[in-house]
C-alpha cells in the first residue's frame, strides 16, 4: 500500500509491472461478441493470413480492456482507499497489433497525484502495454483514475 503523503516521491517513477496476459483467439472472439465487432482481421484465421498481419489480431480495444486487471495485478493501493473510478485518458496510441496467440502486459509509470479535496486524489500513470517478443508496445495511454481514500 501507498499512502497519499508518498505520492510525490513516485511520480516519474515505474510503480508496477503485471503479470502476462494470454490473447488467445478465444479471448479474441468472445470480445468480437460481446462488441459486436466482428472485422475478419479479429476472427477470420484465413482471410486475416491474406493481411500484412499475417493472422488474427486482437481488437485495439480488447488489449486496452484488460487495463483494469493490469492494474490490479501491478500498482499498489492507496492506503485507506475506499474505491476508485476510471476517470479518461488524456492520450492513448495503438502503436502495434497484438497477435492472437500473443502475450500481453502492463507497464504503469506514476505521471502525477493530485490532491482534490474532501479525500479524492486524481492519479494518472502512463500505461505501456508491451507484447512478449514484440519490438513495439501495443499501446502507450495516459490513464486517469479518481481514488477515493478515508
Amino acid at each position: 500500500m501507498t499512502k497519499p503523503s508518498e505520492l510525490a516521491a513516485l511520480i516519474g517513477t515505474e510503480v508496477g509491472v503485471s503479470k502476462w496476459f494470454e490473447i488467445d483467439q478465444a479471448r479474441i472472439n468472445a470480445f468480437a461478441d460481446a462488441t459486436e465487432d466482428w472485422q475478419f482481421i479479429h476472427v477470420d484465421p484465413e482471410a486475416a493470413a491474406a493481411t500484412p498481419f499475417g493472422g488474427t489480431i486482437a481488437h485495439g480495444f480488447l488489449t486496452l480492456s484488460l487495463a483494469s486487471a493490469m492494474s490490479y495485478d501491478a500498482v499498489p493501493p492507496l492506503d485507506g482507499v475506499v474505491m476508485g473510478v476510471n476517470y479518461g485518458f488524456d492520450k492513448l496510441r495503438f502503436l502495434a497489433p497484438v497477435p492472437a496467440g500473443s502475450k500481453v502486459r502492463g507497464r504503469f509509470k506514476l505521471l502525477s497525484a493530485e490532491d482534490k479535496g474532501g479525500g479524492r486524489w486524481l492519479i494518472k500513470h502512463e500505461l505501456t502495454v508491451e507484447i512478449d517478443g514484440g519490438t513495439k508496445p501495443a499501446l502507450i495511454a495516459e490513464w486517469l483514475g479518481m481514488q477515493m481514500v478515508e
